[in-house]
């Protein structure tokens, strides 16, 4: 039954090859495509997660009958993309436009826009599901400021700073312009390099309000007399690919760390662990000297993902090779963070001493191999899955510290390769780990 499900692709010339799935195009009859609807599967409700899950129901056609299932144990946002520190930018720390920068910048900045304004939208009842409700910013747009700490550093970042994007450009300041954004900032060679386009994304916010534009679209396409549409959460794990044999025409992998945990995957895709900690960060009371309003956040050692006046998250550890998925974090752990970053936060902004420590969460990246450009993980993988069966399942994983940057534009192409059945419009550099 599985072999007769339809592959199904917005008509946009995206070639749709037959086998596995018999492939349509968008001017297919509605009745050709209703008669028994696509189901496919999506592991991980991250943000590698959620943009997939978008984008196949964007990127399908209206009168494609599609069901979606989006299976995380923990909810939205549980795993490390909940606590990731948020800070969007394309470029590398000696500022260097990243591998794709522009459309990658360009396809997140667009799911920011696609979430903002689902939150806008929503009523009470409608995230009663949710742990946060849209109280606050989604995207703060203050900018990011990164001081400079060496005279080699100054030197890498002048340089690459002249070849960055129109849309996301890079200010060299001297430190009186510095101290105008963020009085008593220490920089030590007197010069900052500002990113007034630069956003800092609260990232709890963010996917559960991408889930909700997830459920509006499923909303529209069943009052627009096309082909009907489905999508529903399921907080429960997937311990075994094996498990949802016979259920899904297509699987979407997108379990970060936990990738590796999966009998079919464990030892076989080349992916790095690394548990990192974010510590929260609150201004007393009594203090009254507030993070400016209009404030950037800072890279430097140690980051500052700026909440409000007096309220930021200071980040982030690296422990590599740990399995430690829990969000969870102890006293004692939580007293080495602190011994680790503060006196790196205190070197670029000394009023930070005044802060308090109001908890800390943990999450565990997939880290991508440094062997094709530290770039993640994408392609399907039944040959490595090695189950015999109609299902394709698909890997969107190892994409690190960078996910929020990479998955606008990673998942609207794994949705497309997914939806046509053809890994080929995914970019070479991103399956050569299949072939190492």
């Amino acid at each position: 039954m599985a072999q007769s499900r339809y592959c199904v692709l917005h008509s946009r010339g995206i070639p749709t090859p037959p086998p596995p799935f018999v492939a349509f195009s968008s001017s297919s009859t509605s009745t050709s495509l209703s008669n028994s609807p696509l189901r496919l599967a999506v592991l991980g409700a991250g943000f590698a997660g959620l943009s997939v899950a978008w984008h196949l129901l964007s990127e399908s056609a209206k009168e494609l009958n599609l069901c979606i299932d989006l299976y995380d144990e923990i909810g939205i946002g549980g795993g490390a993309s909940g606590i990731s520190g948020g800070l969007l930018h394309p470029y590398s720390p000696k500022a260097k436009l990243l591998w794709r920068g522009a459309e990658c910048w360009s396809e997140t900045l667009k799911l920011l826009s696609v979430a903002e304004a689902a939150a806008m939208g929503c009523q009470d009842s409608e995230i009663s599901h949710f742990d946060t409700k849209f109280d606050g910013h989604i995207v703060r747009r203050r900018g990011i400021l990164r001081p400079a700490v060496s005279m080699k550093n100054l030197m890498l970042l002048s340089d690459n700073a002249r070849n960055c994007l129109a849309s996301c450009r890079i200010e060299t300041l001297d430190n009186d312009a510095a101290q105008n954004l963020v009085p008593n900032i220490c920089l030590p060679l007197n010069t900052a390099f500002y990113m007034p386009d630069a956003v800092n994304v609260h990232p709890q916010r963010y996917v559960q309000a991408l889930f909700l534009a997830c459920e509006n679209l499923v909303k529209e396409s069943s009052t627009s007399g096309f082909g009907g549409k489905e999508f529903h959460l399921h907080k429960k794990s997937v311990h075994n690919l094996l498990d949802l044999e016979g259920e899904y025409q297509a699987v979407v992998i997108c379990l970060g760390a936990k990738a590796d945990m999966l009998p079919e995957l464990s030892g076989r895709i080349p992916i790095r662990t690394c548990r990192g900690v974010v510590a929260h960060l609150q201004l007393p009371d009594d203090i009254s000297e507030e993070y400016p309003e209009l404030g950037p956040s800072i890279l430097s050692d140690a980051w500052l993902a700026i909440q409000g006046p007096r309220n930021l998250y200071m980040g982030s550890t690296w422990e590599w090779k740990s399995r430690n998925s829990s969000p969870n974090v102890s006293e004692v752990e939580a007293s080495q963070v602190l011994d680790e970053l503060l006196p790196k936060a205190y070197a670029f902004y000394p009023r930070l001493k005044k802060w308090n420590f109001a908890g800390a969460k943990a999450g565990l990246r997939a880290m991508p191999p440094l062997t094709h450009g530290s770039l993640p993980l994408l392609g399907c993988v039944n040959d490595i899955v090695g189950l015999d069966s109609a299902c394709k399942y698909w890997l969107f994983g190892g994409l690190g510290s960078r996910g929020l940057f990479y998955h606008g534009w990673l998942g609207k192409l794994m949705a497309q390769a997914v939806l046509s059945c053809n890994e080929q419009l995914i970019p070479p550099e991103l399956t050569l780990w299949k072939r190492r």
